[in-house]
């Protein structure tokens, strides 16, 4: 890489991680219009648990990559409010598996329902083309995610 190019990677590199933090505020600030008691977090682990027609607890903390104690709080919250319900795995009943409860299917079909609609009109004016080559960005962004950070401490 150049040295010219640098300080445009790294004004570039600022920017991406402000709008980053920024869209995540948003992101938690509409989570909890749709459903104050829900927080985006538990509104991920809802979701993921609708999505994989079940899970366990420890399911949840790996893919996040969230500790156990965290996931807890969290599923207790959702069993709380009624979104979700614990019941015997088929193949080893010693096992838990988190199903979501009709509330809890309702209230994500409600948030999917309200986050596809403002998306659809931020993203309206954009052309296809620019749609596209976004979600490939992200898409390739979120892939880099699974690589853990340099640095970061190990698991």
């Amino acid at each position: 890489m150049t040295g010219a190019a640098e300080p445009l990677r790294e004004a570039s590199v600022d920017v991406i991680q402000r709008e980053l933090t920024a869209f995540a505020r948003r992101a938690r600030a509409a989570a909890a219009r749709v459903h104050p008691e829900l927080p985006l977090v538990s509104y991920t682990l809802l979701a993921h648990i609708e999505e994989q027609r079940g899970c366990r607890a420890t399911d949840l903390a790996a893919h996040y990559l969230l500790d156990k104690s965290t996931v807890s709080r969290q599923v207790a919250g959702l069993e709380k409010l009624g979104f979700v319900e614990r019941r015997p795995a088929p193949d080893d009943h010693r096992v838990q598996v988190l199903h979501p409860t009709e509330a809890g299917t309702r209230v994500l079909a409600a948030a999917q329902a309200s986050r596809m609609a403002a998306f659809r009109e931020r993203l309206e004016d954009w052309p296809a083309e620019d749609l596209a080559r976004f979600a490939a960005y992200l898409l390739r962004y979120n892939a880099a995610a699974a690589s853990p950070l340099p640095g970061a401490p190990a698991n």
